[in-house]
Formats: structure tokens, sequence, C-alpha cells
């Protein structure tokens, strides 16, 4: 028999703890990767740029000059179909000077169709827009150099101050419109840096609006919480219909912002508002109009419409913690002769430090991002007394179109936020941060 020799087993590595644990926890990082963070990476990239969605030259991110040959052979033959109606009927310095247009519409056509990749491009556009079919964004720009754009764009420009200097056109809004549209051809780089949080940063609203958000987080939060512990401690006794008035209080967290900012409208109406009329009879008000025409009563309104909706949800948070307190230790409390008062100092709150600091957050983050309710409400107002830095983004983003610097709010209210989050853990969640037990 032949001696066989023994060939040793390799030995399996073993994933230490930290390693298994990472790769647990590995599916979760990604998708708050892709959920949380790749939007805020995506706003503070728009940021750079201006972007503004009503300009067909900055709708989107250029970092090269372009020129869009779909806006361009578009208006160009509609120009110049329009160019020869007006000749038929022109007379004296109009058909002159409409003939010096002509010539320039086609001396700068011969000059683009000299560049092969244009022509190239050209071509293959102006045939999908005789058949009516579509063109990619990415198709219709074509990328020229610096000095060949400010070339074209300085003909565009000549071909426009031309026609709108032209009187007694047979169609001079389809003309000029046509001429405008044209001079849009031309793509110009809309890297802008920092510039939008150059601006906001000396901006006296942008300032205002993370004021009056300062003081609407501060001031409903801390009522919440003082409320909604006064509710929990109320609800965690054992009495007859307990269950029914747990679900009672949940009513209006239940109750969707946006119905629940219209309900409170109506209720603060300065001639037929409910509450409005009562605040008026037990004199917190002068007259009804005050809650929503005065800068302290329009944040007074929207104040106590939020403590009215939310309060539950913090009690609700509040009372999950109280119920982890064991009954136990407040009978041995009571045995040795502490109070009432002395055993929610000692006991109550010390234990529900850890609620109270989860409650506090979720609340504060929520309030300071507020939106809907002062969007429905009040709208920002009177004179922009209750504009949030949220609302004003939306304004800026939306209603003005100024999708970069809009972007830069955003990323604005996402710094506020983080602030605010490491603030919290910083002051009150050592606790749940210490590992050494």
């Amino acid at each position: 028999m032949s001696d066989r020799t023994s060939k040793p087993k390799k030995k399996r590595k073993k994933l230490s703890e930290s390693s298994v644990a990472y790769l647990l926890i590995a599916p979760s990082l990604l998708l708050i990767l892709v959920i949380a963070i790749w939007p805020v990476i995506q706003s503070f990239y728009f940021s750079l740029f201006d972007m503004r969605l009503n300009n067909p030259t900055k709708s989107e991110v250029h970092t090269s000059h372009m020129i869009d040959l779909h806006r361009y052979l578009d208006n160009y033959f509609l120009l110049e179909g329009a160019i020869d109606k007006e000749l038929d009927k022109a007379s004296g310095g109009n058909e002159e000077t409409l003939n010096s247009v002509k010539q320039d519409l086609s001396t700068l056509d011969s000059s683009l169709l000299k560049d092969e990749e244009i022509k190239e491009r050209y071509e293959i556009i102006d045939e999908k827009l005789m058949k009516f079919e579509k063109v990619g964004s990415k198709e219709k720009l074509v990328e020229v150099e610096k000095d060949r754009a400010e070339e074209i764009q300085v003909t565009l420009n000549d071909i426009k101050e031309k026609v709108n200097g032209l009187d007694e056109l047979e169609d001079p809004k389809t003309v000029k419109g046509l001429s405008n549209a044209l001079a849009d051809s031309v793509i110009k780089p809309n890297f802008i840096g920092f510039d939008h949080y150059a601006k906001n940063l000396t901006d006296k609203r942008m300032w205002m609006s993370i004021w009056n958000t300062v003081v609407f987080t501060v001031v409903s939060v801390a009522i919440e919480l003082v409320i909604g512990l006064m509710i929990a401690l109320l609800i965690n006794k054992a009495f007859f219909g307990r269950g029914l008035v747990r679900a009672s209080i949940l009513i209006p967290w239940a109750i969707p912002t946006v119905v629940a900012a219209l309900m409170w409208k109506f209720l603060y109406d300065g001639q037929n508002g409910v509450v409005s009329k009562i605040f008026e009879e037990i004199g917190l008000i002068d007259r009804m109009a005050t809650l929503l025409t005065t800068d302290s009563g329009a944040m007074f309104s929207v104040i106590f419409a939020d403590v009215w909706k939310t309060t539950p949800y913090m009690a609700l948070l509040l009372l999950a913690g109280l119920q982890t307190i064991p009954k136990s230790m407040y009978e041995a409390a009571a045995i040795d002769g502490a109070n009432k008062w002395k055993q929610f100092i000692t006991i109550t709150l010390p234990l529900l430090k850890t609620s109270i600091l989860v409650a506090l957050l979720f609340r504060t983050l929520d309030a300071f991002r507020v939106f809907d309710l002062i969007y429905v409400l009040t709208g920002g107002g009177p004179a922009n007394s209750t504009e949030t830095i949220s609302l004003l983004a939306y304004k800026v983003m939306i209603a003005q179109s100024n999708f970069g610097e809009g972007s830069a709010l955003s990323v604005v209210v996402f710094i506020c936020v983080a602030i605010i989050s490491m603030i919290y853990i910083s002051l009150l969640g050592r606790d749940l941060l210490d590992d050494k037990k």
C-alpha cells in the first residue's frame, strides 16, 4: 500500500461580529441612501446652477455652450415664411429691413451647415420635424465652442432687434415672437457655484422665514409636550371608558392636515368663524378679523391649529413610555412617604426621558418642516408673517419656477433639520448611544 500524504484542511475564515452586523444593516443603509440622502445630493447639485423652469435656455443643467437645433429649426423656417408674407405687403423702410433680416437668416443658416457635426444633426432633426416626430432632449443639443456660440448669439440678437424695431407689420405678434424665440436657440452654461447660497444668506426674507419657523416650532412643540404629557398621564390611569377616551383623543391627529387646515380656516373666519367669535367674546382678541389679518393673530392661529391636531400624537408617544414604567416603583415610593408630585419628579420624568426625547425629536423635525397647514390656512401671510422656510422654498421653486434657488433653500432646510437632530442626540440622547451598561 502506498502512503497517502494527508493534505491539511483549509480553515474557513469566520467573519467578525462587527462585519456580520454591517452586512445585516447594509440593506437598510442602502435604502436610506436612496430614499433620504440621494435627493439631498441632487438638490445640492441643482442648487449650483441657475435653473429656471420658465426659461427654455435654463430649464436644464448645462455645463457647456450648445445650440438647441430643435428650437432653431422650429422658429427659423416659420420666421422666414412670416417675413416673406410681410415682404409681399411691405413698403419703404420695412421692406429694406425685412430683406436685411432675411439675408442675415440665410447667412447664419449657411454658416451652421458648414460644421459637419451640426449639419448631420441638423438634417436628422429637420426630417423629424417634417414628419412631426418627437425630438429627444439630448438629440436636439449640439455642443459648440464658446467663441462660436457668442458669434451666433450676436447674429440672433441683431435679427431680434431689427424685427422688434419694425412698425406697421401685418402680423407683428407672430414675427416678433418668432424672432424672440429664435434668439433663445443658443444655450450658455448655467453653472453659478454657491451664488444662490450667498444671495440667501443676505436675504432678509429667508432669515425672517427661518425665524417664523423657529417661533412656530418652539412654541407649538413646547405646548404639545406639556398638554400631551398631561393627557398621557390621565389616560394611563385605569378608569371606566378609558378605551373610548383614548380613541376619541386620537381623532384630531387622524384627520388629514389639509382638511384640518381648511376646517380651522372657516372657524377663524372674520365674519362667520365660531372660534374667532368665542375669542372675541372672552376678550382674547379685539375683533374677529384679527386672527387672520394681523401678524401676531395669524401666528397664534397656525400654532393653535397645530397644537390641536398633533398633541394626540405627542400623548400617544408619551403614553407608550409611561406603560414601560413598573408600577412597583410607585408603590415602593408611596410606602417611603413620597407624594404624587415627588413620584412624578423622581420616577416618572427620569424613566420617561427616552420617550420624551423620541417625542420631541419627531415633533420638532415635523414642526420645522411644516408646510401644508400654513399653506392652506394663511398662505404665509399676512405680509409673510407666517411664511416658513419650507413654504418659501416651495414658492421660489414652484411658483417662481426658480428651481436652482429653490433647491438651495431645500438644502438649507436639510441642514437645519440635521443640526436639530444632532442637538437633541447630544443633549438628551447620550444614554441611547452609550453601550457601556
